[in-house]
């Protein structure tokens, strides 16, 4: 007798998958909340801990999903190898500059730069992979620039953290999608590459006394702990939602984070936001009102399944 396979139901697929995606964002969103927690502890302390006990926390996830032999095909496929080294640097870079950021209380510059990605986006796809860019794509991103420039006019100084955080957030996505591997596998990898080099350096530091893991409190001790899990969760959450969702659907969520981000900056940790922020700000979003207006128009006029086959 010839086995059915069960049928899933489109309706719960989907309801699942903005569940998903609400979770992941809004992990991401109040991520600022979290590493404040730690904002007296140096900035690349904090993402040590964060690369070595999310390393820790995938080795057990890829031991109990099995996903090992996926992990070491990874390390010997030296086109993936050498892409992962890419995004490492780049994931590695990200991080620091955020965690510096909250320190700094630059939280504002984190929501601007997370704003900023999906037309930052655009610019990449449209130099490294010769995708076209729409007329109304090129007037989003031309006034999230002129926000920028007035910015760096009336500020004095250009929003370098906002600037290094769209960009390197960007070329990660960029070329992870270049990589044939999930994101357990793909963050595995980026772990494993970056662990040893943290896990000495967290070791110096405690040989020297100057570490804070078991040393300082036990709540600095526990959210360094914590750190690990708390990046690699959302990230598989994410993964969940994106098998589940349009891309269009994951394009509008991906604005929850960057605005819990602003809400937390000017009304709880009560940051600057002068004239000048607010020109800034409504530049990029009225571009990103003009991105989405542009990629709602262009979903309606692709046939059904191309924008799924796109994914």
């Amino acid at each position: 007798m010839t086995k059915v396979a069960p049928q899933t139901d489109p309706g719960r697929e989907a309801r699942l998958g903005v569940i998903c995606g609400l979770a992941a964002y809004l992990v991401w969103g109040f991520f600022p909340i979290f590493f404040k927690l730690v904002d007296h502890v140096p900035p690349l302390e904090v993402v040590a801990h964060r690369v070595v006990w999310s390393m820790v926390f995938l080795s057990v996830l890829a031991t109990v999903k099995g996903r090992w032999g996926d992990i070491r095909a990874a390390f010997r496929t030296k086109r993936t190898l050498a892409t992962l080294c890419c995004t490492t640097v780049l994931i590695a870079t990200n991080w620091l500059v955020f965690i510096y950021a909250i320190g700094k209380g630059e939280v504002l510059q984190s929501s601007l730069g997370y704003f900023m990605t999906p037309l930052v986006n655009i610019v990449l796809g449209y130099v490294f992979l010769h995708e076209r860019m729409q007329r109304w794509q090129l007037v989003g991103v031309l006034l999230a620039v002129v926000g920028l420039a007035l910015s760096a006019i009336r500020l004095g100084t250009i929003p370098w953290i906002a600037l290094v955080l769209a960009a390197t957030f960007g070329l990660y996505g960029l070329l992870r999608k270049t990589v044939p591997v999930d994101s357990l596998v793909g963050l595995s990898v980026e772990t494993f590459l970056a662990g040893p080099a943290a896990a000495i350096y967290l070791v110096l530091l405690g040989v020297a006394g100057r570490g804070t893991f078991l040393a300082g409190s036990m709540g600095d001790s526990a959210v360094l702990f914590l750190s690990g899990v708390v990046t690699a969760i959302p990230l598989l959450i994410f993964t969940a939602a994106t098998k589940r969702l349009r891309l269009m659907t994951i394009g509008f969520l991906q604005y929850i984070t960057p605005s819990i981000h602003f809400l937390l900056a000017v009304c709880v940790y009560r940051e600057e936001f002068t004239a000048s922020h607010l020109i800034t700000f409504l530049c990029v979003w009225c571009g990103l009102a003009v991105y989405s207006w542009c990629t709602i128009s262009l979903a309606r006029k692709l046939p059904v399944g191309v924008e799924a086959a796109a994914e």
